[in-house]
């Protein structure tokens, strides 16, 4: 699947932004009220990554991915707010406050405590409208939030001293009480040069002290565990985890990719490194294989459309998720953050997802939601 190269490019390019879509039904249906979001030692705190570029002909980016999903065997990817224009084309156009408010519900009757919004600079104001949309929610304390950024983002004051400000809002994401969560990824060796010379990471923390936050608790996002935990040690960092953990399946099924996962967090827990595990919704990047996106010019157009995993069923999804949160159980001393972090929330168009898409009526299909409903809000059995 050769993620880790897409993940990077796109670093490269980092464009997004908004789409359109309907209000939340479950907060006005009585019958569906869902109990209060609590989060204490039960369990960890689940998370998912969010990369939001839905926002059409407002970039390249969103041009590109709208384009991918445009043919109609992809269109069962096409999220909740989608429009099928026809059998080649899609409108993915995806930020609006009612939209956004839409996607809140979401997460709150799947059980998810937090997103991670990738953090951008002011350059580019298309690939921030959601969070912007977040924070401007009366309903934001439905989830919490946090960021994650590539290097390039905390070699500029202005920008380190952004993820400060974000890091005060009320709703932002702490760990071991009071510490703010931070993913840092795609760190090759010419950006741990600069990183580590220019103390990026020192100033992330001295300004989080003088603002009066907590240590701020940063994870390093790489694909591999040992090499990620050098990186780690060699720029202080808490732990690691990975943006996400695609193996080299050929239509391999779901549970193989589990199985792949799962051996990622023992890699890491073998590397001696504290961990957030990452959950992988899915790994089937053909619609950018089939319509190569600009920024992964590696791509040729059709080249690898025999590497995918098959998409999961609820009961599989659900599985991998508790064996998640089992295997923080079972490892409190790597895992003192209690935290896991799920790929993702909307890459439809690269693989991973849990926003609910539309089924072929054109009605929001929540099965996603609703496998992990079932793993972080289990419903109590009848006395």
């Amino acid at each position: 699947m050769n993620k880790a190269m897409s993940l990077t490019a796109v670093l490269a390019v980092l464009l997004l932004t908004p789409p359109t879509v309907a209000p939340c039904a479950e907060e006005r249906d009585s019958s569906r009220i869902l109990p209060e979001k609590t989060v204490g030692d039960s369990r960890a705190v689940v998370g998912a990554i969010r990369w939001d570029a839905w926002h059409g002909d407002k970039s390249n980016v969103g041009r590109a991915v709208e384009a991918a999903l445009g043919p109609k065997r992809w269109h069962y990817r096409v999220p909740f707010f989608g429009e099928i224009v026809s059998d080649t084309q899609v409108a993915i156009r995806g930020y609006t406050q009612e939209i956004v408010d839409r996607e809140i519900a979401y997460a709150r009757q799947a059980g998810l405590d937090y997103w991670a919004f990738g953090f951008y600079d002011a350059s580019l104001p298309c690939m921030v409208e959601a969070r912007n949309l977040y924070l401007a929610s009366r309903h934001k304390a439905d989830i919490n939030f946090c960021l994650w950024s590539g290097p390039n983002d905390l070699v500029a004051t202005q920008n380190v001293q952004r993820i400060v400000q974000l890091m005060r809002e009320p709703t932002y994401q702490k760990v071991l009480g009071d510490r703010p969560l931070f993913y840092l990824g795609f760190v090759d060796d010419k950006w741990l040069k600069i990183l580590s010379e220019r103390q990026c990471t020192e100033e992330l923390r001295r300004l989080a002290r003088q603002a009066g936050l907590g240590q701020p608790y940063l994870v390093l996002m790489d694909f591999r565990p040992a090499k990620g935990k050098k990186i780690a040690d060699a720029l202080g960092l808490d732990a690691i985890s990975t943006y996400s953990c695609a193996g080299n399946g050929c239509g391999a099924p779901y549970a193989a990719l589990a199985e792949h996962v799962e051996n990622f967090w023992e890699q890491c827990k073998a590397a001696g490194a504290h961990t957030v595990p990452i959950v992988m919704t899915s790994a089937d990047r053909r619609p950018r294989v089939e319509h190569p996106v600009p920024w992964e010019k590696y791509q040729k157009p059709g080249v690898g459309m025999d590497k995918f995993y098959e998409a999961p069923t609820p009961a599989e999804l659900s599985s991998h998720l508790e064996h998640a949160l089992s295997w923080i159980r079972k490892n409190p001393q790597i895992t003192p953050a209690k935290a896991v972090i799920i790929y993702a929330w909307n890459e439809n168009d690269e693989g991973g997802w849990l926003v609910p898409t539309r089924d072929d009526a054109g009605r929001p299909d929540e099965s996603r939601i609703q496998a992990v409903s079932r793993v972080l809000r289990p419903v109590s059995p009848a006395r």
